[in-house]
C-alpha cells in the first residue's frame, strides 16, 4: 500500500469516526456502535427484548432513536429507528397524522403473497374501502351472536372435554396449545363459516390449518432477513420460500372450494339448509361483485388479525389468575352472582351448557381483568410504521422522511407516568369505577391492546366475547394450578407466545360449596330467596 493511498484510508477513517462521534451523540437510548449500530444490544437482549425496550424507554422519558446500520447516508433515514410509549406521541402517530405513518412498503413486501392487499396488509384507498364495509358488520349485533354460537359450540364439544380429560387422568395439559387451535377453529367459522376442527380430541391435522401455520411462519421470517435476501430465496425457490409457495396453493384450493360452494349454495337459494352468518357469505351478499381473490384475501386478513392474538392472552390471563388467588375467586364470584340470577341455585343445571351471549356481557370484573392482562401481556407487543415526510412529535422529537417509527404497545402499560407507581401491578380494579360496578374505558392511547385512531381494532368487541366466554368456561369448571417447575417466559415474535407453553395441572371445581359460600354471606342482609 503506497502512501498516498494509505492516507486516503486513515482520512476515511476519521471522517467516518467523527461523523459516528456527531451521530451517536445526538441519539438517545441503547449505545450505537460503529457500523453494526444498536444490533449487539438487540442481540445481547434477544431473551428479553420487550423489557430491554422497556428500559430504554423508561431512561429516556418515553422516546429514544437508534441507528440499525451506523452506515453515513443511510443512518439518518433507512437505518434510524424512533421507538416511543408515549400516549401523546402515539395519539399523533395513530391519529393526528395518521397519513404520514401508513404501514409502509417493507411490511407490505413480507405479507404481500400471503394477504394480498388486504385490510391487514394495505394503505390509502385501499384500506379505506375494505375498512369501511368491514365496519358495517362488525357493527352489527348479528355478528356477535353469530361469534357467540360459534365460541359456544367450541367450549361445548372441544374445549372442555379435553379439560374433562385430563382432570379425569390426572395428566397436565399445555393450555396455549389447547386455546390456539380452539381460537384458530372459531375464527374460520366466523371468517368463512367453517370449522376445521383442530381442537378436536387429538388434535387432528387439518389441511388448511397447517398450509396456514407454514405459510405464516414463512412470512414472519422475512422480517428477520433483509428484503433483498429473502427476495433471492424467494427466485431461487430456496428454504421456507418454498413451503410458502406450496402453502399458498393448498389455501387456494381451500378457499376456492368453500368459496363456490357457498355460491351455489347463495344461488340456490336451498330453504332447507340453515343460512350462513359468516363475514365471507356477508361480503358476497353485497351488491359489489367482488373478484375470488378479494373474497379469499378478506378471510385471510381476519383470520390473521384474529387467529393467535386470542389464545395467547388468554394464556396470560389464565396464568396472572393463578398467581393471584384473590383475583379468582372475585371472577368466580362474578360468574355465580350471574348464574344465580340467570338459572337458579342448582348448580348440577349450570354445566350443561356454556353461558350465553347475555351472561357473558354482564361480567365486568372479567372483563376487567382481561384488559389488565392485555395492558401487561398485549398480544402483539410491538408495531412499526413507515414515515412519508419529516415530523417532529409532540414531545419535540424530529422523525425524517423515510425512516421508521415502532411504538412499544408492551411499554405504554409498564410505564410509572402513565399508568402510576403500580402500573406492574395486576389489579383489575383500575378499569373498575369505584363501587366496582361499571367498566371504565381508558384513553385508548394509554391501552393500545387494539391499536387505535382509524385503524382501531374491528373484532375487539368479538374478542372481549371470545375470551370471556372461554375463561368462565374454565374457571367454572376446574381449578387449574401451574405444573412444578415449568417455565413461563415470552418467546421473542410479533406474537407474545409463552416461549414454553403454558403446563397446568386440572382439578374439579367444588362449585356448589362455593355457592353455598356466596348464599350464606348474603342471607344475613336477605337477599337470598332464589336469587341474589
Amino acid at each position: 500500500m503506497d502512501i498516498s493511498t494509505a492516507l486516503l484510508l486513515l482520512a476515511a477513517i476519521t471522517a467516518y469516526l467523527l461523523w459516528f462521534t456527531f451521530i451517536s451523540r445526538s441519539l438517545r437510548g441503547p449505545r450505537v456502535w460503529p457500523l453494526l449500530g444498536s444490533l449487539p444490544g438487540l442481540i445481547e437482549n434477544c431473551d428479553r427484548m420487550h423489557d430491554w425496550i422497556s428500559d430504554n424507554l423508561r431512561a429516556c422519558g418515553g422516546t429514544y432513536q437508534t441507528c440499525i446500520c451506523a452506515i453515513p447516508f443511510l443512518a439518518r433515514k433507512q437505518g434510524l429507528v424512533t421507538v416511543t410509549c408515549d400516549p401523546r406521541n402515539l395519539e399523533h402517530i395513530l391519529k393526528t397524522r395518521f397519513d404520514n405513518y401508513p404501514k409502509g412498503p417493507t411490511w407490505q413486501a413480507v405479507f404481500h403473497d400471503l394477504l394480498g392487499e388486504g385490510i391487514f396488509n394495505s394503505d390509502g384507498d385501499t384500506w379505506l374501502f375494505q375498512r369501511r364495509t368491514a365496519a358495517l358488520e362488525f357493527t352489527t349485533r348479528t355478528l356477535r351472536q353469530a361469534m357467540a354460537r360459534w365460541v359456544n359450540r367450541a367450549i361445548k364439544f372441544q374445549f372442555c372435554p379435553i379439560l374433562e380429560k385430563a382432570q379425569n387422568k390426572g395428566e397436565p395439559v399445555d393450555l396455549q396449545d389447547v386455546l390456539l387451535p380452539l381460537t384458530f377453529d372459531n375464527i374460520c367459522g366466523l371468517a368463512f363459516g367453517k370449522d376445521p376442527q383442530t381442537c378436536a380430541q387429538g388434535f387432528p391435522e387439518n389441511r388448511f390449518a397447517s398450509a396456514f401455520d407454514r405459510a405464516t411462519e414463512a412470512s414472519l421470517q422475512r422480517f428477520i432477513l433483509p428484503e433483498i435476501l429473502w427476495k433471492i430465496k424467494k427466485c431461487l425457490r430456496l428454504g421456507l420460500e418454498v413451503s410458502l409457495s406450496r402453502s399458498l396453493v393448498h389455501m387456494n384450493e381451500y378457499l376456492s372450494a368453500v368459496i363456490n360452494a357457498r355460491k351455489q349454495e347463495l344461488l340456490s337459494q336451498q330453504k332447507d339448509r340453515k343460512p350462513h352468518d359468516d363475514l365471507l357469505t356477508r361480503f358476497m351478499r353485497k351488491k359489489e361483485s367482488y373478484s375470488d381473490e378479494f373474497l379469499q384475501h378478506v378471510a385471510l386478513n381476519f383470520i390473521l388479525a384474529g387467529r393467535d392474538t386470542s389464545a395467547v392472552a388468554l394464556s396470560w390471563f389464565f396464568w396472572l389468575v393463578n398467581q393471584h388467588p384473590t383475583v379468582e375467586e372475585k371472577i368466580l364470584r362474578e360468574i355465580c352472582t350471574v348464574l344465580i340470577e340467570t338459572r337458579g341455585v342448582d348448580t348440577s343445571t349450570w354445566l350443561d351448557e356454556p353461558l350465553g351471549f347475555e351472561e357473558v356481557d354482564r361480567l365486568i370484573y372479567l372483563k376487567a381483568a382481561l384488559s389488565e392482562t392485555l395492558r401487561l401481556y398485549p398480544s402483539v407487543p410491538e408495531d412499526s410504521k413507515h414515515v412519508v415526510a419529516d415530523d417532529v412529535f409532540p414531545d419535540g422529537t424530529f422523525v425524517p422522511a423515510g425512516s421508521s417509527v415502532t411504538y412499544s404497545i408492551y411499554s405504554v402499560g409498564r410505564m410509572r407516568s402513565t399508568w402510576g407507581d403500580d402500573c406492574l401491578d395486576f389489579r383489575p380494579e383500575r378499569w373498575l369505577s369505584a363501587d366496582g360496578k361499571e367498566f371504565i374505558k381508558h384513553d385508548s392511547y394509554k391501552f393500545v391492546a387494539f391499536n387505535a385512531g382509524p385503524r382501531i381494532c374491528l373484532g375487539k368487541g368479538l374478542a372481549y366475547l371470545q375470551m370471556k366466554s372461554v375463561a368462565a368456561a374454565a374457571l367454572l369448571r376446574h381449578k387449574l394450578t401451574l405444573v412444578a417447575g415449568h417455565k413461563v417466559e415470552q418467546k421473542m415474535s410479533l406474537t407474545l407466545f409463552m416461549k414454553y407453553g403454558f403446563k397446568v395441572n386440572v382439578h374439579e371445581r367444588d362449585l356448589e360449596a362455593f355457592v353455598e359460600k356466596i348464599i350464606g354471606e348474603e342471607k344475613p342482609q336477605g337477599k337470598c330467596n332464589g336469587k341474589l
